[in-house]
């Protein structure tokens, strides 16, 4: 199994659940959270992946690869920092109670 594969579930998990509180109310403020966040993490995983590579803490095997790089972290590792940070609030908002009627008025 390659790791492009490994990922789908989550992305596509990610974007359900996400789509699934567009309209719980601050759906704009949440995307925007989580897309600060994002970027954020990914900063991180870009850093703190080619670290690890780089000194040969792991490796991955390349016939697993999409061959996508950015430096030496496979592409396929922002998946996982993208999907935390929009699925973690999407997860928070759904489990939260629901707006009553009368705070929409």
């Amino acid at each position: 199994m390659t790791y492009p594969l490994i990922v789908l579930p989550f992305v596509v998990v990610t974007v359900l659940v996400t789509l699934a509180t567009v309209r719980r109310p601050r759906f704009r403020e949440r995307m925007a959270s989580s897309g600060l966040t994002a970027l954020v993490l990914v900063g991180l995983t870009l850093v703190f992946d080619n670290l690890m590579i780089a000194v040969d803490l792991f490796s991955y095997p390349q016939e697993h690869l999409s061959g996508l790089k950015l430096g030496l972290a496979p592409i396929e590792d922002f998946a996982y920092p993208l999907c935390a940070a929009f699925l973690v609030p999407a997860v928070c908002t759904l489990l939260s109670a629901p707006p009553s009627p009368k705070d929409a008025a």
